[in-house]
């Protein structure tokens, strides 16, 4: 029986998140269309690969996409994604390839003194097929508390942002991410980041 009312438990979520999802979905399209037409006041930041700061610019209206004229077509159709970022500031624009960018909206800040090396031990059980599920699709609607620890290409510490809500978003851009911080946006690319359950930083 008692496995039963589990099943019918574990049924009802999947139902739940599946509908949550989609509305998710079109929240998330209105959002990038909200940024795409006003912007978003930030801080954008480059660093070389040993995680030194190159340079800093603070802006209130930034929209990062690719830069499509780098794009190049294969002879089968398919259209092979270029590294180059088109960023617009203000009334300006900046072109950047290869080097660490973070770009942090206004009122997203870096955990200050934040551990940059972790041991963490998790002895307990669990189910990941339904582990993955719940993440791949309850995350599209509120997100986690959890900690992302962003490094430079060769493994330097950089920053480390945490929030009680944080989501893992897909971009348009080759090697980037978004991320959605407690409705803050963090924008990563050409960086090495992991990203941690808080849950699992208790067990350090």
């Amino acid at each position: 029986m008692l496995r039963i009312r589990s099943a019918a438990v574990v049924v009802a979520s999947l139902v739940v998140l599946a509908l949550l999802s989609g509305c998710a979905a079109l929240g998330a399209k209105f959002e990038s269309f909200n940024r795409a037409w006003n912007g978003v006041p930030a801080t954008l930041t480059t660093y070389d690969q040993a995680g030194a700061l190159v340079d800093k610019v603070r802006g209130t209206s930034f929209r990062v996409t690719r830069d499509t004229k780098f794009d190049e077509s294969g002879a089968d159709g398919t259209t092979e994604k270029g590294d180059v970022l088109l960023i617009s500031v203000g009334g300006a624009h900046i072109s950047h390839v290869g080097s660490t960018l973070i770009l942090a909206q206004d009122g997203l800040t870096a955990v200050a003194g934040g551990a940059t090396t972790l041991a963490i031990d998790d002895p307990k059980p669990g189910t990941p097929w339904l582990n993955d599920f719940f993440y791949r699709h309850g995350q599209r609607w509120a997100g986690k508390a959890r900690t992302i620890m962003i490094r430079s290409q060769d493994g330097h510490p950089i920053a480390v942002y945490a929030g009680n809500q944080v989501e893992v978003l897909a971009t348009e851009v080759p090697k980037s991410t978004w991320f959605r911080v407690d409705g803050k946006y963090l924008f990563v690319y050409r960086a090495d980041y992991t990203v941690y359950d808080n849950s699992l930083l208790a067990k350090r």
